[in-house]
């Protein structure tokens, strides 16, 4: 199944700091976390972000939260690991009736893995990406994509993030966005 445009939400997942600087690969996280909030942007895809206690793990990292679009509002301050149990979040995820979950964020074993397999059951087809999201040891970052594979969750990259959003060469958006991954 292709990612949708017109059926995507992007989904921001405790991109802190304090949880960021102990990531293996956490600068790829944030480049990429750019280029698909840029993108969301231009397409108007909705963002809906969350923190994980932000009064001890910090603000989401000002190299993100500067890419939100005015109209995502600010992260939803959580306790749960899983966005999906957190009522706050789930207010903000479910009038957009958007089904294709576009998850990034961090710790992939953790709270990614929760928040995409509840959304899972929930009826979301869940795309995660794997070049956007990590955690602190290889090790748990690929047992938590292979598990997420098993249960029915789709591993992409931004990369076909993108060109799956854009669907066709030639137009402004095309030539605007296909820049940010040469």
């Amino acid at each position: 199944m292709l990612i949708r445009v017109e059926r995507s939400c992007l989904l921001v997942i405790d991109i802190q700091e304090k949880l960021l600087a102990a990531m293996h690969e956490g600068k790829t996280v944030t480049r990429n976390a750019g280029i698909l909030l840029r993108a969301a942007q231009r397409l108007e895809v909705p963002v809906v972000a969350s923190e994980q206690y932000p009064q001890g793990l910090g603000s989401t990292v000002e190299a993100v939260a500067g890419r939100f679009p005015a109209a995502s509002g600010a992260p939803s301050p959580k306790l749960t690991f899983s966005c999906a149990a957190d009522q706050n979040y789930m207010d903000r995820l479910l009038p957009l009736k958007r089904k294709h979950a576009v998850i990034i964020g961090i710790e992939a074993h953790i709270c990614v893995l929760q928040t995409a397999l509840e959304l899972n059951d929930e009826g979301y087809r869940c795309f995660v990406v794997a070049d956007a999201v990590a955690s602190r040891a290889p090790g748990d970052y690929a047992l938590a994509l292979e598990r997420m594979k098993d249960n029915g969750c789709e591993i992409v990259t931004t990369e076909m993030v993108l060109f799956e959003w854009l669907r066709t060469a030639g137009t402004d958006q095309f030539k605007e966005l296909s820049k940010l991954v040469k």
